[in-house]
Protein backbone atom coordinates (compact mmCIF):
# COMPACT_ATOMS: atom_id res chain seq x y z
CA UNK A 1 0.00 0.00 0.00
CA UNK A 2 2.78 2.38 0.98
CA UNK A 3 4.86 1.55 -2.13
CA UNK A 4 1.89 2.02 -4.41
CA UNK A 5 1.15 5.36 -2.86
CA UNK A 6 4.75 6.51 -3.24
CA UNK A 7 4.81 5.56 -6.95
CA UNK A 8 1.79 7.59 -7.86
CA UNK A 9 3.10 10.73 -6.29
CA UNK A 10 5.85 11.55 -8.79
CA UNK A 11 9.05 13.61 -8.36
CA UNK A 12 8.57 17.02 -6.69
CA UNK A 13 10.77 18.73 -9.24
CA UNK A 14 8.68 17.56 -12.19
CA UNK A 15 5.49 18.98 -10.64
CA UNK A 16 6.93 22.44 -10.31
CA UNK A 17 8.18 22.34 -13.89
CA UNK A 18 4.75 21.30 -15.17
CA UNK A 19 2.96 23.98 -13.12
CA UNK A 20 5.33 26.59 -14.47
CA UNK A 21 4.68 25.48 -18.05
CA UNK A 22 0.89 25.45 -17.61
CA UNK A 23 1.06 28.86 -16.03
CA UNK A 24 2.92 30.22 -19.02
CA UNK A 25 0.49 28.59 -21.44
CA UNK A 26 -2.48 29.91 -19.44
CA UNK A 27 -1.09 33.41 -19.50
CA UNK A 28 -0.62 33.19 -23.27
CA UNK A 29 -4.20 32.01 -23.76
CA UNK A 30 -5.59 34.79 -21.60
CA UNK A 31 -3.59 37.40 -23.53
CA UNK A 32 -4.80 35.97 -26.86
CA UNK A 33 -8.41 35.94 -25.62
CA UNK A 34 -8.19 39.55 -24.51
CA UNK A 35 -6.56 40.52 -27.78
CA UNK A 36 -9.41 38.84 -29.70
CA UNK A 37 -12.02 40.61 -27.56
CA UNK A 38 -10.36 43.93 -28.30
CA UNK A 39 -10.24 43.07 -32.00
CA UNK A 40 -13.90 42.05 -32.00
CA UNK A 41 -14.86 45.23 -30.19
CA UNK A 42 -12.93 47.34 -32.69
CA UNK A 43 -14.60 45.50 -35.58
CA UNK A 44 -18.01 46.04 -34.02
CA UNK A 45 -17.27 49.73 -33.65
CA UNK A 46 -16.05 49.91 -37.24
CA UNK A 47 -19.24 48.25 -38.48
CA UNK A 48 -21.36 50.59 -36.41
CA UNK A 49 -19.67 53.58 -38.04
CA UNK A 50 -19.52 52.30 -41.61
CA UNK A 51 -22.95 50.64 -41.75
CA UNK A 52 -25.32 52.51 -39.42
CA UNK A 53 -28.35 51.25 -41.30
CA UNK A 54 -27.43 47.58 -41.02
CA UNK A 55 -29.71 46.00 -38.37
CA UNK A 56 -28.72 43.11 -36.16
CA UNK A 57 -30.01 39.73 -37.27
CA UNK A 58 -31.94 39.46 -34.00
CA UNK A 59 -34.09 42.40 -35.08
CA UNK A 60 -35.09 40.72 -38.33
CA UNK A 61 -37.42 37.88 -39.05
CA UNK A 62 -36.18 34.94 -41.15
CA UNK A 63 -38.12 36.18 -44.15
CA UNK A 64 -36.21 39.47 -44.16
CA UNK A 65 -32.88 37.64 -44.14
CA UNK A 66 -33.84 35.97 -47.43
CA UNK A 67 -34.76 39.12 -49.35
CA UNK A 68 -33.86 39.23 -53.02
CA UNK A 69 -31.70 42.03 -54.33
CA UNK A 70 -33.60 45.37 -54.48
CA UNK A 71 -36.50 43.77 -52.61
CA UNK A 72 -38.27 45.62 -49.80
CA UNK A 73 -40.30 44.54 -46.81
CA UNK A 74 -42.06 46.44 -44.04
CA UNK A 75 -42.84 45.40 -40.51
CA UNK A 76 -44.29 47.02 -37.42
CA UNK A 77 -41.76 48.36 -34.95
CA UNK A 78 -42.04 46.35 -31.68
CA UNK A 79 -42.41 49.52 -29.59
CA UNK A 80 -45.41 50.63 -31.68
CA UNK A 81 -47.05 47.23 -31.25
CA UNK A 82 -47.13 47.89 -27.51
CA UNK A 83 -48.42 51.46 -27.90
CA UNK A 84 -51.56 51.78 -25.68
CA UNK A 85 -53.42 53.93 -28.24
CA UNK A 86 -52.67 51.45 -31.02
CA UNK A 87 -53.94 48.63 -28.81
CA UNK A 88 -57.06 50.65 -28.04
CA UNK A 89 -57.67 51.22 -31.75
CA UNK A 90 -57.43 47.48 -32.39
CA UNK A 91 -59.90 46.74 -29.59
CA UNK A 92 -62.41 49.29 -30.92
CA UNK A 93 -62.17 47.77 -34.40
CA UNK A 94 -62.52 44.21 -33.07
CA UNK A 95 -65.61 45.13 -31.03
CA UNK A 96 -67.10 46.84 -34.09
CA UNK A 97 -66.53 43.83 -36.33
CA UNK A 98 -68.00 41.45 -33.76
CA UNK A 99 -71.05 43.67 -33.36
CA UNK A 100 -71.58 43.86 -37.13
CA UNK A 101 -71.14 40.10 -37.65
CA UNK A 102 -73.00 38.94 -34.56
CA UNK A 103 -75.73 37.34 -36.67
CA UNK A 104 -73.07 35.43 -38.61
CA UNK A 105 -71.80 34.00 -35.31
CA UNK A 106 -68.34 35.25 -36.17
CA UNK A 107 -66.08 36.24 -33.28
CA UNK A 108 -62.81 38.03 -33.99
CA UNK A 109 -60.16 37.95 -31.28
CA UNK A 110 -57.00 38.90 -33.17
CA UNK A 111 -56.89 41.07 -36.30
CA UNK A 112 -53.77 39.45 -37.73
CA UNK A 113 -54.83 35.86 -37.21
CA UNK A 114 -58.54 36.21 -37.99
CA UNK A 115 -58.60 38.51 -41.04
CA UNK A 116 -55.69 37.40 -43.21
CA UNK A 117 -57.59 34.73 -45.19
CA UNK A 118 -60.37 37.06 -46.41
CA UNK A 119 -63.29 35.22 -44.83
CA UNK A 120 -64.13 37.83 -42.18
CA UNK A 121 -63.38 40.73 -44.53
CA UNK A 122 -65.80 39.26 -47.05
CA UNK A 123 -68.61 38.98 -44.49
CA UNK A 124 -67.90 42.46 -43.10
CA UNK A 125 -67.94 44.12 -46.52
CA UNK A 126 -71.14 42.32 -47.50
CA UNK A 127 -72.84 43.39 -44.27
CA UNK A 128 -71.76 47.02 -44.56
CA UNK A 129 -72.41 47.44 -48.28
CA UNK A 130 -75.44 45.18 -48.65
CA UNK A 131 -73.69 43.65 -51.65
CA UNK A 132 -73.08 39.92 -52.15
CA UNK A 133 -69.64 38.97 -53.46
CA UNK A 134 -69.14 36.04 -55.82
CA UNK A 135 -66.57 34.08 -53.83
CA UNK A 136 -66.25 30.61 -52.40
CA UNK A 137 -67.56 30.37 -48.85
CA UNK A 138 -64.70 28.27 -47.49
CA UNK A 139 -61.14 28.38 -48.81
CA UNK A 140 -58.39 26.36 -47.17
CA UNK A 141 -55.55 26.67 -49.71
CA UNK A 142 -53.30 29.70 -49.92
CA UNK A 143 -54.28 30.21 -53.57
CA UNK A 144 -57.98 30.12 -52.70
CA UNK A 145 -57.51 32.55 -49.82
CA UNK A 146 -55.63 35.02 -52.01
CA UNK A 147 -58.28 34.76 -54.72
CA UNK A 148 -60.96 35.58 -52.17
CA UNK A 149 -58.89 38.49 -50.84
CA UNK A 150 -58.42 39.75 -54.39
CA UNK A 151 -62.17 39.83 -54.99
CA UNK A 152 -62.91 41.49 -51.64
CA UNK A 153 -60.21 44.13 -51.97
CA UNK A 154 -61.18 44.96 -55.54
CA UNK A 155 -64.72 45.67 -54.32
CA UNK A 156 -63.38 47.75 -51.41
CA UNK A 157 -61.00 49.72 -53.64
CA UNK A 158 -63.72 50.41 -56.22
CA UNK A 159 -65.76 51.89 -53.38
CA UNK A 160 -63.06 53.89 -51.61
CA UNK A 161 -60.62 55.02 -54.32
CA UNK A 162 -63.12 57.45 -55.95
CA UNK A 163 -63.50 59.07 -52.51
CA UNK A 164 -59.83 60.00 -52.49
CA UNK A 165 -58.46 57.19 -50.36
CA UNK A 166 -54.82 56.21 -50.71
CA UNK A 167 -54.79 52.42 -50.84
CA UNK A 168 -52.42 51.31 -48.07
CA UNK A 169 -53.28 47.63 -48.26
CA UNK A 170 -53.03 44.77 -50.76
CA UNK A 171 -53.56 41.04 -51.13
CA UNK A 172 -50.00 40.09 -50.17
CA UNK A 173 -49.89 42.52 -47.24
CA UNK A 174 -53.16 41.28 -45.77
CA UNK A 175 -52.37 37.61 -46.36
CA UNK A 176 -48.95 37.87 -44.71
CA UNK A 177 -50.71 39.33 -41.64
CA UNK A 178 -49.37 42.86 -41.95
CA UNK A 179 -51.16 44.46 -39.00
CA UNK A 180 -50.70 48.05 -40.19
CA UNK A 181 -52.29 47.28 -43.57
CA UNK A 182 -55.19 45.47 -41.89
CA UNK A 183 -55.84 48.38 -39.51
CA UNK A 184 -55.61 50.90 -42.37
CA UNK A 185 -58.27 48.94 -44.26
CA UNK A 186 -60.62 48.64 -41.28
CA UNK A 187 -60.30 52.33 -40.37
CA UNK A 188 -61.15 53.26 -43.97
CA UNK A 189 -64.24 51.02 -43.93
CA UNK A 190 -65.34 52.34 -40.55
CA UNK A 191 -65.02 55.94 -41.71
CA UNK A 192 -66.73 55.35 -45.04
CA UNK A 193 -69.71 53.52 -43.55
CA UNK A 194 -69.91 55.92 -40.59
CA UNK A 195 -69.47 53.16 -38.04
CA UNK A 196 -71.12 54.01 -34.70
CA UNK A 197 -67.80 53.84 -32.87
CA UNK A 198 -65.28 56.32 -31.51
CA UNK A 199 -61.89 55.79 -33.09
CA UNK A 200 -58.99 56.93 -30.89
CA UNK A 201 -57.54 60.16 -32.24
CA UNK A 202 -54.00 60.71 -33.55
CA UNK A 203 -52.87 57.08 -33.57
CA UNK A 204 -49.51 56.71 -35.31
CA UNK A 205 -47.09 53.79 -35.54
CA UNK A 206 -43.49 53.36 -36.58
CA UNK A 207 -42.89 50.99 -39.47
CA UNK A 208 -39.49 49.48 -40.18
CA UNK A 209 -38.68 49.37 -43.90
CA UNK A 210 -36.06 46.75 -44.79
CA UNK A 211 -34.34 46.96 -48.20
CA UNK A 212 -31.62 44.88 -49.78
CA UNK A 213 -29.04 46.87 -51.75
CA UNK A 214 -25.88 45.25 -53.13
CA UNK A 215 -26.33 42.31 -50.81
CA UNK A 216 -26.64 44.47 -47.68
CA UNK A 217 -29.82 44.85 -45.65
CA UNK A 218 -30.65 48.47 -44.85
CA UNK A 219 -33.39 49.70 -42.55
CA UNK A 220 -35.26 52.94 -42.09
CA UNK A 221 -38.22 54.02 -39.98
CA UNK A 222 -41.40 55.54 -41.39
CA UNK A 223 -44.27 57.02 -39.36
CA UNK A 224 -47.73 55.89 -40.43
CA UNK A 225 -50.71 57.97 -39.30
CA UNK A 226 -53.70 55.66 -38.82
CA UNK A 227 -56.24 58.14 -37.41
CA UNK A 228 -56.57 61.92 -37.19
CA UNK A 229 -59.22 63.91 -35.31
CA UNK A 230 -62.75 62.64 -34.87
CA UNK A 231 -64.13 65.64 -36.74
CA UNK A 232 -61.90 65.02 -39.75
CA UNK A 233 -62.45 61.25 -39.78
CA UNK A 234 -66.20 61.22 -39.45
CA UNK A 235 -66.73 64.34 -41.52
CA UNK A 236 -64.98 63.01 -44.60
CA UNK A 237 -68.00 61.21 -46.06
CA UNK A 238 -70.69 62.68 -43.87
CA UNK A 239 -71.87 65.59 -45.97
CA UNK A 240 -75.55 65.43 -46.74
CA UNK A 241 -78.63 67.67 -46.81
CA UNK A 242 -77.98 68.85 -43.25
CA UNK A 243 -74.46 70.00 -44.15
CA UNK A 244 -75.86 71.93 -47.08
CA UNK A 245 -78.58 73.36 -44.86
CA UNK A 246 -76.13 74.54 -42.19
CA UNK A 247 -73.56 75.86 -44.67
CA UNK A 248 -75.74 77.53 -47.27
CA UNK A 249 -79.20 78.05 -45.81
CA UNK A 250 -78.86 78.65 -42.07
CA UNK A 251 -81.99 80.77 -42.18
CA UNK A 252 -83.99 77.64 -42.93
CA UNK A 253 -82.48 75.70 -40.04
CA UNK A 254 -84.97 77.11 -37.55
CA UNK A 255 -87.82 75.95 -39.75
CA UNK A 256 -86.50 72.38 -39.68
CA UNK A 257 -85.87 72.50 -35.94
CA UNK A 258 -89.36 73.82 -35.29
CA UNK A 259 -90.89 71.01 -37.33
CA UNK A 260 -88.91 68.39 -35.44
CA UNK A 261 -89.72 69.91 -32.05
CA UNK A 262 -93.41 69.90 -32.92
CA UNK A 263 -93.15 66.24 -33.96
CA UNK A 264 -91.38 65.00 -30.81
CA UNK A 265 -93.56 67.04 -28.44
CA UNK A 266 -96.69 65.60 -30.01
CA UNK A 267 -95.63 62.27 -28.52
CA UNK A 268 -93.61 63.27 -25.45
CA UNK A 269 -96.50 65.40 -24.20
CA UNK A 270 -98.30 62.12 -23.46
CA UNK A 271 -95.80 61.70 -20.61
CA UNK A 272 -96.04 65.38 -19.65
CA UNK A 273 -92.60 66.01 -21.16
CA UNK A 274 -91.66 68.86 -23.49
CA UNK A 275 -88.64 69.68 -25.62
CA UNK A 276 -87.47 73.19 -26.38
CA UNK A 277 -83.80 72.58 -27.24
CA UNK A 278 -82.98 69.72 -29.61
CA UNK A 279 -79.23 69.71 -29.01
CA UNK A 280 -79.23 69.51 -25.23
CA UNK A 281 -82.42 67.69 -24.29
CA UNK A 282 -81.68 64.58 -26.35
CA UNK A 283 -78.00 64.42 -25.38
CA UNK A 284 -78.46 62.03 -22.45
CA UNK A 285 -80.57 59.59 -24.48
CA UNK A 286 -83.51 59.48 -22.04
CA UNK A 287 -85.96 61.30 -24.29
CA UNK A 288 -84.85 59.22 -27.27
CA UNK A 289 -85.58 55.97 -25.43
CA UNK A 290 -88.96 57.18 -24.19
CA UNK A 291 -89.82 58.56 -27.64
CA UNK A 292 -89.15 55.19 -29.26
CA UNK A 293 -91.44 53.49 -26.75
CA UNK A 294 -94.19 55.97 -27.52
CA UNK A 295 -93.76 55.67 -31.30
CA UNK A 296 -93.79 51.86 -31.19
CA UNK A 297 -96.47 51.78 -28.46
CA UNK A 298 -94.66 49.82 -25.74
CA UNK A 299 -93.26 50.45 -22.29
CA UNK A 300 -89.49 50.43 -22.01
CA UNK A 301 -88.43 48.76 -18.72
CA UNK A 302 -86.48 51.21 -16.58
CA UNK A 303 -83.73 48.70 -15.91
CA UNK A 304 -82.73 48.82 -19.60
CA UNK A 305 -81.44 52.40 -19.43
CA UNK A 306 -80.36 55.12 -17.03
CA UNK A 307 -83.29 57.38 -16.17
CA UNK A 308 -80.94 59.95 -14.61
CA UNK A 309 -77.56 59.35 -16.28
CA UNK A 310 -74.60 61.08 -14.71
CA UNK A 311 -71.51 59.94 -16.61
CA UNK A 312 -70.62 60.21 -20.28
CA UNK A 313 -70.65 56.40 -20.53
CA UNK A 314 -74.18 56.17 -19.12
CA UNK A 315 -75.43 58.74 -21.62
CA UNK A 316 -73.77 56.90 -24.50
CA UNK A 317 -75.40 53.68 -23.26
CA UNK A 318 -78.83 55.35 -23.40
CA UNK A 319 -78.37 56.72 -26.91
CA UNK A 320 -76.96 53.42 -28.17
CA UNK A 321 -79.92 51.60 -26.61
CA UNK A 322 -82.30 53.99 -28.37
CA UNK A 323 -80.52 53.20 -31.65
CA UNK A 324 -81.10 49.48 -30.98
CA UNK A 325 -84.80 50.15 -30.46
CA UNK A 326 -84.88 52.02 -33.78
CA UNK A 327 -83.37 49.04 -35.58
CA UNK A 328 -85.81 46.70 -33.83
CA UNK A 329 -88.55 48.91 -35.25
CA UNK A 330 -87.28 48.32 -38.79
CA UNK A 331 -85.25 51.51 -39.22
CA UNK A 332 -81.74 51.48 -40.61
CA UNK A 333 -78.86 51.94 -38.19
CA UNK A 334 -78.49 55.71 -37.63
CA UNK A 335 -75.54 57.26 -39.43
CA UNK A 336 -74.79 59.33 -36.35
CA UNK A 337 -72.76 57.91 -33.51
CA UNK A 338 -74.09 57.84 -29.94
CA UNK A 339 -71.00 59.77 -28.79
CA UNK A 340 -71.78 62.61 -31.21
CA UNK A 341 -75.32 62.99 -29.90
CA UNK A 342 -74.01 63.03 -26.32
CA UNK A 343 -71.41 65.64 -27.31
CA UNK A 344 -74.23 67.98 -28.45
CA UNK A 345 -73.44 67.65 -32.15
CA UNK A 346 -76.43 69.33 -33.75
CA UNK A 347 -76.15 67.65 -37.16
CA UNK A 348 -76.01 64.21 -35.59
CA UNK A 349 -79.07 64.90 -33.45
CA UNK A 350 -80.95 66.33 -36.43
CA UNK A 351 -80.17 63.25 -38.51
CA UNK A 352 -81.53 60.91 -35.83
CA UNK A 353 -84.70 62.91 -35.25
CA UNK A 354 -85.32 63.49 -38.93
CA UNK A 355 -85.07 59.76 -39.53
CA UNK A 356 -87.77 59.24 -36.87
CA UNK A 357 -89.86 62.04 -38.37
CA UNK A 358 -89.85 60.51 -41.87
CA UNK A 359 -90.83 57.10 -40.54
CA UNK A 360 -93.36 58.06 -37.87
CA UNK A 361 -94.79 61.40 -38.97
CA UNK A 362 -98.21 59.82 -39.38
CA UNK A 363 -98.12 58.06 -36.02
CA UNK A 364 -100.71 59.16 -33.49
Amino acid sequence: MYASSTKSTGPPGRMKKDESLLGKLGGTLVRKKKAKEVSDLQEEGKNAINAPLLPSSADLLPEELLLDESAEKTMLDPTSRENPKFKELQKVLIDWINNELEEERIIVKDLEEDLYDGQVLQKLFEKLSGRKLNVAEVTQSEIGQKQKLQTVLEAVNDLLRPQGWTIEWGVDLIHCKNLVAIVYLLVALAMHFLAPIRLPEHVSVQVVVVKKREGILQTSHVTKELTTTTEMMMGRFERDAFDTLLDHAPDKLNVVKTSLITFVNKHLNKLNLEVTELESQFADGVYLVLLMGLLEDYFVPLYNFYLTPESFEQKVHNVAFAFELMQDGGLKKPKARPEDVVNLNLKSTLRVLYNLFTNYKSAE
